[in-house]
């Protein structure tokens, strides 16, 4: 059953952000994209902080070890992020905000694919980290999916509108996006049978999986959100942060009293 959920939840991440591109105009997209970058960086923020390093810190690993994990993670996370693999998504054409990889219609054909390749290897990433939180505890692993579900639809939407400006037919964009979000099923298939034999580790990629929900939210998500806006902007901005740490409040206390 523990495969079972590992290969559903993966495959409903990929599945609900092609549904909800597929389902809105590109203009609708662009508008909605900040929004669901604010829900985003709450639910983020709150599983790691609030339940993933807890559940890490309360096992029999040592706490120097898991702190140094922590700061690994942080740094590879960093680097993979130079070679433009990790935060390839975010910043997209059409969302108002400044472009740090320059997905302007001059590079737009080259970038296109860039997106595709780069996405498909975060997905298989976020499809180990599920399976090693499912392997944990099914709670855990529900949590863990739905954090990453709530980054990967603003991503895979901001990339579809992404793939529409490189020249991508409606189709073909959503598609190839889908085709990407079937990477993380992979993903969370090799990691059932790669960790679960390797249970003392499973705090160890706790700690991981909360390094790269730290870091996306931190060094990603929460610079696009410091602009200059009006104060209903503003306001609203911390009413979407609040609802994602909310709901990861909520089923923490809702798992924690079963």
């Amino acid at each position: 059953m523990t495969l079972a959920y590992i290969v559903l939840a993966t495959l409903i991440g990929g599945v609900l952000s092609v549904v909800i591109a597929a389902s809105l105009t590109v203009s609708v997209l662009s508008r909605v994209v900040r929004s669901l970058v604010s829900l985003s960086a709450g639910v983020l923020l709150g599983t790691a902080l609030i339940h993933l390093l807890p559940e890490a810190f309360e096992s029999s690993a040592g706490a120097h070890e898991l702190f140094l994990t922590l700061l690994g993670g942080l740094l590879f996370f960093f680097l993979l992020e130079k070679a433009e693999l990790y935060r390839h998504g975010h910043h997209h054409e059409g969302d108002g905000d400044h472009h740090h990889h320059g997905f302007d219609h001059e590079q737009a054909g080259r970038g296109g694919w860039t997106v595709l390749v780069g996405d498909s290897i975060h997905n298989f990433c976020d499809g180990i980290i599920i399976a090693g939180a499912f392997l944990v505890d099914a709670r855990l692993g529900v949590v863990t999916a739905l954090a990453i579900i709530a980054h990967e639809i603003p991503q895979e939407v901001g990339d579809y509108i992404v793939l529409l400006n490189a020249g991508f037919s409606r189709a073909k964009a959503l598609l190839y996006n889908a085709v990407s979000g079937l990477a993380a099923v992979v993903g969370g298939v090799v990691g059932y049978f790669v960790v679960k034999p390797w249970e003392d580790l499973f705090p160890y990629l706790l700690v991981v999986a909360s390094s790269s929900f730290i870091y996306v939210a931190v060094a990603d998500l929460i610079p696009q959100l410091q602009r200059r806006l009006s104060l209903r902007e503003t306001i609203a901005q911390l009413l979407w942060l609040a609802v994602g740490l909310g709901l990861i409040l909520v089923l923490v206390d809702q798992f924690h009293g079963h």
